[in-house]
């Protein structure tokens, strides 16, 4: 069985769990691809070369015969798989080497069951709907997808303005900071912070949350995620910030913005041992109440 391991940097403190996580591995039996960036990480800060059969910097490297790809650090990390594994079908696993790990659900302590039940078979793979980017330049590179969300906001202290259609039907003009446009993996993100709806990983919606919005009668609200979502900014700034889950850009106000469900989903493999429901209470605390 062959898995690829990504992360970005491994701090000091967690490189004795990140050893002792790759030598389960290797005792199982798993084939180890690694990411240039952390094996330069390991061996240069660490003094550690892992066992590994082959080095990957890039969706280029990666085989289809990669089983799964291992996402170590936090939600950041977890996201940034995307553009590693794109629409190859490769599932992502996130180990959370960060802080809240809600998409990087398995924790430091349940790394070595996780390796048995990977080895196993013991997990359960989920298609997670994808966010499309269509501008009239790739403003990302050439993979404008997000997992979370993909949002407008203003670069200065100035309100902004924006026009929004759904299969060219107008459906509201935003006054406010920034607009949130987010899949339902991404309603626990940046769209929760600012009063979305929680909404399952399955439910083939999207949501559209103000940030800030300057009335009270505006409120996020869920559609199909089947239409086509254009974005129109206007009012008196001339450059905006536009975000793509956590990766941003400044753009003029001349663009127009068109958003909708890729045609490919990020798969993602949850363990038999966890669920959705079990990582929002545990994560976010969701319904905590002491009667419970």
């Amino acid at each position: 069985m062959k898995v690829a391991l990504y992360a970005r940097h491994i701090e000091k403190n967690l490189f004795p769990k990140l050893k002792e996580f790759i030598y389960t591995l290797s005792q199982y039996g798993f084939d180890i691809y690694i990411f240039r960036d952390l094996l330069n990480n390991l061996e240069t800060e660490f003094g550690y070369s892992p066992p590994y059969e082959k080095c990957f910097y890039s969706y280029k490297d990666l085989n289809t015969n990669i089983n799964f790809v291992i996402s170590i650090g936090g939600d950041g990390t977890f996201l940034d798989t995307l553009s590693i594994v794109r629409d190859s079908k490769i599932p992502v696993i996130g180990i959370n080497f960060g802080k809240l790990g809600f998409l990087a659900s398995i924790s430091q302590e349940n790394i070595y069951a996780a390796v048995d039940s990977l080895y196993q078979g013991n997990y359960n793979i989920e298609e997670r709907t994808l966010l499309q980017l269509n501008p009239k330049d790739k403003l990302f590179g050439d993979f404008n997808f997000a997992l979370n969300d993909i949002s407008i906001q203003k670069k200065n202290s100035e309100m902004i303005t924006v026009h929004v259609y759904i299969d060219e039907e107008y459906l509201n003009t935003y006054w406010a900071d920034g607009l949130i446009v987010s899949t339902p993996t991404g309603s626990t993100a940046y769209s929760l912070s600012v009063g979305g709806p929680i909404v399952t990983p399955d439910s083939n919606n999207f949501i559209i949350s103000p940030i800030s919005p300057h009335n009270l009668t505006v409120r996020p609200i869920v559609i199909p995620d089947e239409g086509k979502i254009t974005l129109v900014p206007a009012g008196r700034s001339s450059q905006y910030l536009l975000s793509m889950d956590h990766y941003s850009t400044i753009v003029d106000k001349s663009y127009t913005f068109q958003i909708e469900k890729a045609k490919f989903p990020m798969l993602v493999l949850r363990l038999e041992a966890s669920d959705y429901y079990s990582t929002l209470r545990n994560k976010l605390m969701w319904g905590m109440d002491k009667r419970n």
